[in-house]
């Protein structure tokens, strides 16, 4: 759990101390029972929901939850909600779809208790329509370095330009979700909440950042933003006190994130040949008797085992007894300490957070002074390509118990992968790609979690504990005969095979263009096969290629998009669907810059021009990406 400090809450020193000592030696259900008991303490000794009372519950309620910087403010008094301003706008921004699932569930959720709720994208809200808005709801995850999702930018951008309104008449509150072990944690919410501050706005309820696992956090905002809307007791009592965790992914099936389906593996195959210095997995799996079903553009979440080795080595490095008593999660399970570690915890993803948490379990002076301030560079390299083996290694001795230490860790968290296989092609099969990460740092042998584990320790007869993540942003486009243009290099064009797939399936009449790009023809051309027939039955129309290692000067995706400059061109004023799926750090950068140079060459526009051009196909979903 987050240490609280002076700088970062509304406490004085002595209230601190006193409750840096008391959370940590709470149960999950203590701690749901104060958040709710404070709550209620302080609706009937004021009468009126004070934004502030929300807060502690959803700090006592969740270490998952946190907050910084203007959140960890107390926030003003809220008035009551008058008549007028039941109208309240939710808007998400999402790039894989939790958010916005979120945000639906929590729509349902005030219209049942009569307000006039509306839902929308970022990019589809007029921007000049939050001079009317009162009541903003905003839930937003964060991409790559601390950037805001695709169907975000224009809203982000407008906010932090000269453009935006002064706002003092509006009430918001945000909910970011995002990922520790990144550097920019959540960063697109705190952007938001400090922004709506700056132009005026009040908060309704202070701002909450999700880890990975946000599904108690979620609800416990939720609550918070209802009591604040409410506005009395009354009120209040009949608002939904936390997010059921299934509600937050809701599927037809009875298997979700949190429940996942043991599916059996009935492939698995290398589609790397023989030299390749890479390894690329194809996996089929059997979705019999799960009742989950899933659409072309979805991914497949999976949850690994953590490499035995690196299980053992903690263990004995931490001196001991892998058959231990432990808790494996926040139910209250308990288990052999060697199970939760290869199971149940992540153990290869140092996080600033851990290491907080950690420094009160060490006995090594070292660990304390790396998390001072000053050192913050420090801090970031040695978090950088180390696990838990380095951390317990270098900062012992642990004066800990393990039942105590493994309270530390994360939740395991499940890897998604683009589905690559029509659920109308494959009936109850499910197919993924997964490339296998190795590399050395440090001076070890180090592991992806998921690719090795699929590589290496899965075999056919085999089951894996998975399950569906729809994702609306990434669809092909309701009008079979609509062009689609294709465009993913390495294992990023496994959702292509599911486009092309479920064309086939439909008799589609629209053309297809494939973008594929890898190091070398012989070795590395995955689905070679596949794409060969699909051009030779007209099920794709064009295939361009780009083998980086095979030439002297090496050639991507990009380059052979701005080759057919001309073609690209005609087939987006055709309506061309266009889609980006790999590496969101390079590749899409740069195939996003060489589709600008196409339509501002070929279309005669300036670069503003033609960045607006590419901004209206983003808002009219002919422009998707699933990047990572």
């Amino acid at each position: 759990m987050p240490q609280l400090q002076v700088s970062n809450s509304p406490f004085n020193e002595g209230q601190v101390e006193l409750l840096n000592r008391l959370l940590p030696t709470l149960t999950v259900t203590q701690l749901h029972w104060l958040g709710g008991y404070l709550s209620a303490v302080a609706l009937s000794g004021a009468g009126s929901a004070a934004a502030g009372v929300p807060a502690v519950a959803v700090a006592a309620g969740s270490a998952a939850a946190q907050t910084e910087g203007p959140a960890a403010t107390p926030a003003q008094p809220v008035p009551a909600v008058s008549a007028a301003s039941r109208e309240v706008t939710v808007l998400f921004g999402s790039q894989t779809g939790n958010c916005q699932r979120l945000a639906k569930t929590l729509s349902s959720k005030l219209q049942e208790q009569g307000y006039e709720v509306t839902v929308q994208a970022m990019n589809a809200f007029k921007p000049n329509a939050l001079k009317k808005t009162e009541n903003l709801l905003l839930l937003v995850s964060t991409h790559g370095e601390g950037e805001p999702p695709d169907n975000a930018k224009s809203f982000h951008d407008f906010l932090h330009s000269k453009r935006a309104p002064e706002l003092n008449h509006l009430r918001f509150a945000v909910l970011g979700l995002g990922d520790t072990s990144y550097e920019y944690f959540c960063q697109t919410g705190k952007d938001f909440d400090l922004r709506l501050e700056q132009l005026g706005g009040q908060r309704l309820a202070p701002r909450v950042d999700c880890d990975l696992d946000y599904d108690e956090p979620a609800g416990q905002w939720f609550r918070a933003v209802g009591e604040a809307l409410a506005g009395d007791g009354a009120a209040a009592a009949g608002l939904p006190a936390a997010l059921p965790a299934a509600e937050a992914a809701a599927e037809s099936s009875a298997y979700d994130r949190n429940h996942p389906f043991r599916a059996e593996v009935l492939e698995n195959l290398n589609l790397n040949g023989r030299g390749s210095d890479r390894e690329t997995r194809h996996l089929e799996l059997s979705l019999a008797g799960s009742g989950l079903s899933f659409e072309p553009g979805d991914s497949l979440g999976v949850y690994p085992e953590n490499h035995p080795q690196l299980v053992d080595e903690i263990i004995a490095a931490l001196g001991w007894n892998p058959e231990e008593n432990v808790p494996l999660n926040k139910k209250g399970d308990t288990g052999p300490l060697r199970e939760a570690l290869l199971k149940h915890y992540e153990i290869t993803v140092l996080t600033k957070p851990l290491l907080e948490q950690a420094a009160g379990l060490s006995g090594n002076a070292g660990l304390a002074a790396l998390l001072a301030p000053e050192r913050k560079q420090e801090l970031k390299d040695y978090i950088h390509g180390r696990d838990l083996l380095d951390l317990v290694t270098d900062f012992g001795p642990w004066n800990t118990a393990p039942a105590q230490f493994v309270g530390i860790l994360r939740k395991l968290p499940a890897r998604l992968y683009s589905i690559s296989s029509s659920y109308n092609a494959n009936p109850e099969e499910v197919h993924f790609t997964v490339r296998a990460v190795r590399y050395e740092a440090h001076g070890r042998d180090r592991y992806g979690v998921c690719s090795v584990h699929c590589a290496e320790r899965v075999q056919p007869g085999d089951t894996l504990p998975v399950y569906i993540q729809s994702n609306p942003n990434f669809k092909l486009p309701a009008n079979p005969d609509v062009p689609v243009i294709m465009i993913g290099p390495g294992t990023g064009v496994a959702p292509f095979r599911s486009f092309l797939e479920e064309r086939e399936e439909q008799g589609a009449e629209g053309k297809t263009w494939l973008f594929y790009g890898d190091r070398h023809f012989v070795t590395d051309f995955l689905y070679q096969t596949d794409w060969q027939r699909m051009l030779k039955d007209g099920v794709l129309s064009k295939l361009d290629v780009a083998f980086s290692r095979d030439t002297e000067e090496k050639v991507y995706v990009q380059h052979r998009l701005l080759q057919r400059s001309a073609e690209v061109f005609s087939w987006l004023q055709e309506g061309a669907h266009v889609y980006v799926c790999g590496d969101e750090k390079h590749m899409a950068h740069d195939v996003h810059a060489a589709l600008l140079t196409v339509i501002e060459e070929e279309g005669g526009l300036s670069p503003e021009a033609a960045a607006a051009y590419l901004e209206n196909m983003q808002l009219e979903q002919r422009y998707q990406r699933d990047v990572y």
